[in-house]
């Protein structure tokens, strides 16, 4: 066995020119990625890029890995067929809030609910950036643009209520610029079996800026925003004066002081989906933010079933092969 090459960022970097409008937080994103493919121990021909369309579905070509730039909302069924044909891939997705929740929102939730071993980047920015500033699906109501010049009356969607509620097993909430935290977030779901959903705030200062400052400007930073840790008491704020506490089935925020201490916060569970549901609500200005892993549960992933099962029907037939397997059994015959 030939020792596997140690990686570097430099080893995912294609010769591409990358061609997103300066200042756009998806050069932060591709820098979070490139520095965590090198540290997970997997051989870099691996990895698997696969795309849609948008502003964020140019990232395959800024990565020196395989990759498919499909076409729009169709990214998680390629990504399918690909990881179930061969599971022994690394297979990533990059997706928009447009992309992944309009034209492609049936796509997401069938790849969710089946548990497909996909890593899933959603970058939410609020607003169709490719094709110049319309509102999104996840735009707030009010919201002016091109296509809405009075104003958005649409609710927008949630997506972390979104995967929730389609059973994803691993859900996460990462921001653009908070790069450590993003990267930490991104090695975790790599280590996930399942569907891993990693929603990612990220700035379009051309169409949309500013639509996360009250997260990640440095008077929020701490302020207004939940670390999630599990196992950890749910406190925040700029000395951590700040905690959330049930009450009833609704998560509330409290002041510590007066015999209130960290002890006597919620203490964070990842594997409890009601009190992910319940902190998916959460979202500045009206609350604080919560950022980290809102749900990590194991269970089978698809594709390890669809191998199971084959193989099970390839043993009762007593044969090898895929192909006498899908001609057995009842078939036609034309002539």
């Amino acid at each position: 066995m030939t020792e596997q090459a140690t990686l570097t960022r430099s080893d995912f970097q294609s010769d591409q020119e990358v061609r997103w409008c300066p200042g756009c937080g998806d050069y932060a994103i591709l820098k979070a990625v490139q520095d965590v493919f090198p540290t997970l121990g997997i051989p870099k021909e691996k990895f698997v890029i696969v795309s849609g369309i948008g502003c964020s579905s140019r990232f395959p070509y800024y990565m020196d890995t395989y990759g498919f730039h499909t076409i729009h909302g169709r990214a998680p069924a390629i990504a399918t067929g690909l990881k179930v044909s061969r599971p022994d891939l690394e297979v990533w997705v990059v997706t928009g809030d447009g992309d992944a929740l309009s034209i492609g929102g049936n796509h997401l939730i069938h790849a969710l609910r089946r548990n497909v071993g996909l890593k899933i980047m959603l970058f939410n920015n609020r607003i169709y950036g490719l094709t110049k500033g319309q509102y999104s699906p996840t735009s707030e109501v009010g919201k002016r643009t091109s296509s809405t010049p009075y104003g958005s009356i649409d609710a927008p969607f949630n997506p972390l209520a979104i995967a929730l509620g389609a059973g994803a097993s691993f859900v996460a909430r990462g921001v653009d610029v908070f790069l450590p935290h993003l990267k930490s977030i991104l090695q975790r779901a790599s280590a996930h079996q399942g569907t891993a959903f990693v929603e990612i705030y990220q700035n379009c200062n051309i169409f949309n800026d500013g639509a996360f400052q009250a997260v990640t400007s440095k008077e929020h930073r701490k302020a207004d925003v939940i670390y999630l840790e599990h196992g950890q008491p749910v406190t925040f704020g700029d000395d951590r004066e700040l905690g959330i506490q049930m009450d009833g089935a609704q998560l509330k925020v409290v002041e510590l002081g007066d015999g209130l201490t960290a002890d006597d916060c919620l203490v964070w569970d990842e594997t409890d989906r009601n009190l992910a549901w319940a902190m998916a609500q959460m979202e500045a200005p009206a609350f604080p933010t919560p950022i980290g892993i809102l749900r990590s549960v194991e269970r089978p992933s698809f594709e390890s079933q669809v191998v199971a099962q084959i193989q099970h029907e390839i043993d009762i037939k007593g044969s090898g092969s895929l192909d006498e397997l899908v001609r057995s059994g009842d078939t036609w015959t034309v002539t």
